[in-house]
């Protein structure tokens, strides 16, 4: 009978373990899926992301919050800067990158993309007494760009590669300060950027212009090559078109109405 006993107490032991164990593996799978996903930017791009009272904030943060949160993880946005971003996902100590980056083939050579999630174009700003009121009219003028960005292609397919009157920076705000300068007759960068500028400063006189030889762009969140979390990103974002929230964010720092169809269209 107590060999019987310590059987059948064998088994239920064995059986608790047992349950127990896997237990513990449900659990430990969903800490793993509620982990913090570390997301690099460059915190130099309002009103994308940028620093306010030491706080990053801005579209893209807010955004890839609620992706994230949508997805079923936390994330910490943190400022590496523009070039060291791409390093950063490229090596995978990054989980993700949302910095305004533009989708494009050379790009998708070595980092994947989730789905779109804006629509953006170059366009230029100026002075409003400048004599340039087009793209081709950047020719022979001093142009400031952010080293690395669509900006710095679009003005180079304009002007010519290696044109020395290309006037290359760390970020957008210095390609700015040197247009206020007098050291460059315009500024090219995304449409978001320099009209955000250019309606939050009116006393500084600026204006943007516009030109259809600018196509449009599509940003996307940056990933390492075959990430594991594109899937469940690009889920998320669906799911952020569909139930209003996305459209929420974007109002919020827009003041418009986001061009949901046409972002849904580039899938």
């Amino acid at each position: 009978m107590k060999k019987r006993l310590g059987l059948f107490l064998g088994i239920a032991i064995s059986s608790l373990l047992l349950v127990t164990g896997c237990g513990n593996s449900e659990k430990s799978g969903s800490e793993e899926k509620e982990k913090t996903l570390r997301v690099v930017t460059d915190a130099e791009y309002p009103p994308f992301e940028f620093r306010d009272k030491g706080k990053l904030v801005g579209f893209d943060v807010d955004f890839i919050a609620a992706v994230a949160k949508e997805a079923g993880y936390k994330s910490e946005v943190e400022h590496v800067a523009w070039e060291p971003l791409f390093e950063e996902i490229k090596s995978k100590r990054a989980d993700a990158a949302v910095s305004a980056v533009t989708i494009n083939d050379e790009r998708k050579q070595t980092y994947d993309f989730s789905f779109p999630y804006f629509i953006s174009t170059n366009k230029i700003l100026v002075p409003k007494d400048s004599a340039i009121k087009s793209a081709e009219d950047l020719k022979g003028k001093k142009v400031a760009v952010q080293t690395g960005t669509t900006g710095q292609a679009a003005t180079e397919s304009i002007v010519g590669k290696n044109n020395e009157n290309i006037k290359q920076f760390e970020n957008n705000n210095l390609a700015i300060l040197e247009l206020k300068s007098g050291g460059a007759d315009a500024v090219v960068a995304d449409n978001a950027v320099v009209e955000e500028y250019a309606k939050n400063n009116p006393d500084e006189g600026f204006t943007v212009v516009e030109d259809a030889v600018f196509e449009k762009e599509y940003y996307g969140v940056l990933f390492p090559k075959d990430s594991k979390l594109i899937e469940e990103f690009n889920k998320a974002i669906n799911t952020l078109y569909e139930n209003g929230t996305y459209a929420k964010i974007y109002k919020e720092w827009f003041g418009t109405e986001p061009d949901i169809e046409t972002l849904k269209s580039q899938q």
